[in-house]
């Protein structure tokens, strides 16, 4: 089920007026229905890969109650291995069974060897990186001794399975989502509608900003080789705002969705193309993800302690496996690496996290300095996406190549050029909003410190006309992160 179809805009109100009318009054009877509305939500898309999360579900469960009574530390490891097994076998067998097959085919020809396969035609289903990551962090955090397992089953089932996060994060640490399960909620009305505002901003990203540049994205990338260099630079400034509108979109409508039911998530997009530097970049850039390798990774090979080539070692390894995260292709890997190549000389110069706070701190404007920095940290991030997007790694290169051509300083050439101007127009005024509220959890929330309440539902009603008269109307279009 998309947030921006018809039946999420009816299955929302039917489980929020469920859940504070009809169940308020049992906690336990609003975690079923929690659970009820999420395998609804996730089964609309295919009901056959229910078992699949029901499953991981049962076993990591069982797994961190039998952790909490055993002592042995080789039974609590064997314990440990049997959920990071069961769920990165899923995981590698759902998403990466032929990209391994293939490369080995093609290693062993590579000798003069030719060796027959027939590859599975896999369905890869959607969200099991998201949620597999989730309950890994659980399991892991409870052998470490950092969190007490539950005991309440259906607790675990909703913790797992929550609708709003469920496809495409936030993935939520079990340490801060799951013992929100346990208390009893309030219903907010500022909480609430904090939650709506979310939700618009987020409908505003992935309808108007991210569904619209899908469709340049899309006639370029697809006809890269016959597009002159303007409108390939144009292809990929597209990309850079369809992807960051489409999954922190998605982001702001999944937290805005928990608001409504009284759950906190944490911020997975803290305006990421307003940063200075790639590590600040990263931080910034769906949280979840990167603080999730930091831990779970990073840190336990040693961080940025020890010796020089350690570091170097250490951080290839995780932005080349957050880049192999997102997909079983070459594009993806050399995506994480070329970012690891950014990263490297703040991190060998200690200079990685000398952007903490959020640029122009205080001030209106920045410096010209912080101006320059943000414009050369998108552009590196905008060369990085063509790697993100391409079909394949030649398919980079010749987009790349094309682009520095003597036809760059030409007027692009794609069809409804006009209207690709009118998008860009649309875009920098949303760049202006980011940018106002970006001392913000979202852009959107400074909206209530309008005291007038006429000009604040102006603003409101603003962005409803853009997202009505100029939001791509085809609600199949799927957000970016459901393939991941």
């Amino acid at each position: 089920m998309l947030f921006n179809s018809i039946d999420f805009a009816i299955f929302l109100p039917l489980v929020f007026l469920l859940y504070w009318f009809v169940t308020n009054k049992n906690l336990k009877l609003q975690n079923f229905l929690i659970v009820a509305a999420s395998y609804l939500f996730y089964g609309w898309w295919d009901w056959r890969f229910l078992s699949l999360i029901f499953f991981s579900t049962i076993v990591d469960y069982t797994v961190g109650v039998k952790l909490n009574n055993e002592e042995n530390n080789f039974k609590r490891k064997a314990l440990l291995w049997t959920s990071i097994f069961v769920n990165l076998g899923f995981l590698g067998f759902f998403k990466y069974y032929n990209f391994f097959q293939d490369n080995f085919i093609t290693a062993f020809s590579f000798f003069g060897a030719e060796i027959k396969t027939n590859s599975l035609n896999i369905i890869l289903p959607v969200g099991i990186s998201f949620y597999t990551f989730q309950t890994l962090s659980y399991t892991i955090d409870v052998y470490k001794r950092k969190l007490t397992p539950t005991k309440d089953f259906i607790a675990f089932l909703a913790f797992v399975s929550f609708f709003p996060q469920l496809v495409a994060g936030p993935i939520e640490r079990a340490k801060h989502l799951l013992p929100q399960f346990y208390k009893k909620r309030t219903f907010y009305y500022s909480k609430a509608a904090d939650g709506m505002r979310q939700i618009l901003w987020g409908l505003f990203k992935k309808i108007v900003i991210a569904d619209n540049s899908a469709d340049y994205v899309n006639q370029i990338f697809n006809n890269s080789a016959d597009k002159n260099g303007s409108a390939l630079i144009l292809g990929a400034l597209f990309f850079a705002f369809q992807i960051y509108g489409d999954f922190s979109g998605y982001s702001d409508i999944a937290i805005g969705t928990s608001r409504l039911f009284g759950f906190d998530l944490r911020q997975n997009f803290n305006f990421p193309y307003f940063s200075r530097d790639i590590a600040e970049f990263w931080r910034r850039w769906h949280i979840s993800l990167s603080t999730w390798f930091r831990d779970y990774l990073y840190i336990p090979l040693g961080g940025s302690r020890g010796r020089t080539w350690v570091k170097v070692r250490n951080t290839l390894i995780v932005f080349i496996v957050s880049g192999f995260w997102h997909g079983a292709n070459w594009t993806f890997i050399v995506w994480g690496a070329l970012n690891a190549i950014y990263f490297l000389p703040l991190l060998l110069t200690n200079k990685n996290r000398s952007n903490i706070e959020i640029v122009a701190q205080g001030r209106f404007f920045p410096t010209l300095k912080e101006l320059l920095l943000m414009i050369l940290t998108f552009c590196l991030t905008v060369l990085a996406w063509i790697f993100f997007r391409a079909e394949n790694i030649s398919h980079a290169f010749s987009y790349i190549s094309g682009i520095f051509t003597k036809t760059l300083f030409e007027i692009p050439e794609i069809n409804n050029l006009r209207r690709a101007l009118v998008t860009l127009i649309i875009i920098g005024f949303f760049v202006i909003v980011e940018w106002l509220g970006r001392h913000q959890q979202f852009a959107l929330e400074n909206i209530r410190s309008i005291k007038i309440q006429p000009l604040r539902w102006l603003c409101y009603f603003i962005i409803i006309l853009c997202i009505y008269f100029y939001g791509n109307s085809d609600d199949t279009i799927e957000f970016i992160y459901f393939q991941f």
